[in-house]
């Protein structure tokens, strides 16, 4: 798997992920009403909670990524724009620039 993009496959396990931890909390809150089963998981929570977050940060971070096929064409792009750039005319006051140096 490309580690630049995060494709639809890798999204659907994330999905699936967190309603994974959402059944695991509501199975412990049914198992003891006042709470305590889900403090005494604490350590497990954490570890499934890591797991999660870990995959949260690289969705968030790797859903913006450009493809390599968009990040060459972003380099062509401001490649052409930096060319353009450095032939602009020295006076940009001149709306006529093609006159220059035509006799008067």
């Amino acid at each position: 798997m490309n580690e630049e993009v995060y494709g639809p496959d890798r999204a659907q396990r994330l999905v699936a992920l967190l309603r994974a931890l959402a059944e695991r909390i509501q199975e412990l809150d049914r198992a003891g009403r006042e709470g305590g089963r889900l403090l005494d998981a604490a350590p497990e929570l954490q570890k499934l909670l890591g797991n999660a977050r870990s995959e949260l940060f690289h969705y968030e971070v790797r859903s913006t990524y450009d493809s390599p096929e968009v990040a060459e064409s972003r380099r062509i792009v401001d490649e052409a724009q930096r060319r353009l750039d450095e032939t602009a005319f020295d006076e940009p006051d001149d709306d006529e620039p093609w006159r220059r140096g035509a006799p008067e």
